[in-house]
């Protein structure tokens, strides 16, 4: 698969030699015209949407969309009107494996999102992202599962004998529920045996990690787009996180967030299915730098037609919700679509907290302004912005 990459393409010889990523030359009088042009189209888009007053929708969105589009250039087809039900704790069907790794990256992106723009750059970041693994020196990975030693007193909880037995109980369930709550919230990363079916034992991704980290701060006085580039070619040739690879995409978006270019991540896995780049591994510095700034270019084309449907849209519904009452829930209807790729009733009554009646009317009274029904079915309707 063209989006996953090549591998490290280190010798098993030269495994015990500290290893480094040559930083490739680049033409810099060559690139210099098109890497600014490209900087001031992201500063405008960026600009345009904070103006526009509907980058949380977009942004919420383009989560859901990106989620969509990863996990489609990894090989997999997810409904994106699953994953907004998924999202809100609806699903009208048992979640596959397929929608809990688009569910993922949704996370992933939230979460190096919430974050301040530096944060997914560290060694931390990764491993909170990644979600497969604490931080380094937390916790002991060598510990097997089962039950404990009756020698070991920490592994026991210190009122386990108590009188009440069902208090060591209740204090276990409190404890799952604490490191859920952390796991969900993206600090704590999950504890995940590595089988050596799935995983190369000889792969050290801890060593790729600060190889990684080295690139992303050698390149710290590069321009934003060539750093991002070389830290996301960087991160395929290095192959890291095989069973993630939407997770460069992120990273790349994080890096041109924390250079100053944008406050958003952009949607540069659609840009990615749109452009016509694809690594193989035989492109050389200048040829895989272009390829990025096709995808980056592409990436903020469909970030402006996006926000130009919502503020089409949004212009339309508001001219419903002027006549409307003080107390209406009319406009957090309009809020609800603007920041959903599809509303269903069941949907709109849950996030608003009314009845589904309700919401039949209000869906009524919004008229001609009712954004395009996508289903066309009479037990499961949906309505959504495109």
């Amino acid at each position: 698969m063209a989006f996953i990459g090549k591998g490290s393409g280190f010798d098993d010889e030269e495994w015990s030699v500290p290893r480094s990523y040559d930083l490739p030359e680049l033409p810099w009088e060559t690139i210099a015209g098109r890497l600014e042009q490209l900087t001031i189209s992201i500063l405008r888009f960026d600009a345009r949407l904070e103006a526009s007053g509907l980058s949380t929708g977009w942004q919420s969105r383009c989560d859901m969309m990106e989620a969509v589009r990863a996990l489609m250039l990894d090989g997999h087809l997810v409904e994106i009107g699953d994953l907004v039900l998924h999202d809100a704790g609806m699903d009208i069907r048992h979640p596959t494996h397929e929608l809990t790794r688009a569910a993922t990256t949704l996370r992933a992106r939230r979460t190096a999102l919430a974050r301040p723009a530096p944060w997914p750059l560290s060694i931390d970041g990764l491993a909170a992202l990644r979600g497969s693994g604490p931080g380094r020196g937390e916790g002991n990975h060598n510990r097997p599962k089962g039950k404990p030693d009756p020698e070991d007193d920490e592994a026991y909880l210190p009122f386990a004998n108590d009188a009440d037995p069902w208090k060591a109980h209740f204090a276990e369930i409190d404890a799952l529920l604490e490191r859920t709550d952390k796991v969900l919230a993206g600090e704590t990363p999950l504890l995940k045996t590595r089988s050596h079916l799935v995983y190369d034992p000889d792969l050290d991704e801890t060593e790729n990690e600060d190889l990684w980290l080295d690139v992303v701060k050698r390149t710290t006085h590069w321009p934003a787009i060539a750093a991002a580039a070389i830290a996301w070619n960087a991160w395929l040739d290095l192959n890291l996180y095989t069973r993630l690879p939407w997770l460069g995409l992120i990273m790349a978006g994080a890096i041109l967030r924390a250079r100053g270019l944008t406050s958003h991540l952009l949607p540069l896995a659609a840009g990615f299915k749109q452009s016509k780049f694809r690594p193989q591994g035989r492109e050389g510095a200048l040829e895989k730098l272009q390829g990025f700034c096709s995808m980056v270019e592409e990436a903020i084309g469909i970030g402006n037609r996006d926000l130009d449907r919502l503020i089409l849209a949004r212009e339309l519904m508001q001219r419903v919700t002027k006549e409307c009452r003080s107390n209406s829930k009319l406009p957090e209807l309009v809020e609800l679509f603007l920041s959903r790729p599809l509303v269903t009733v069941p949907l709109a009554a849950k996030l608003m907290k009314v009845t589904p009646k309700a919401v039949d009317l209000m869906l009524a009274q919004l008229g001609g302004a009712l954004p395009r029904e996508l289903t066309g079915r009479t037990r499961y309707r949906a309505w959504g912005i495109v």
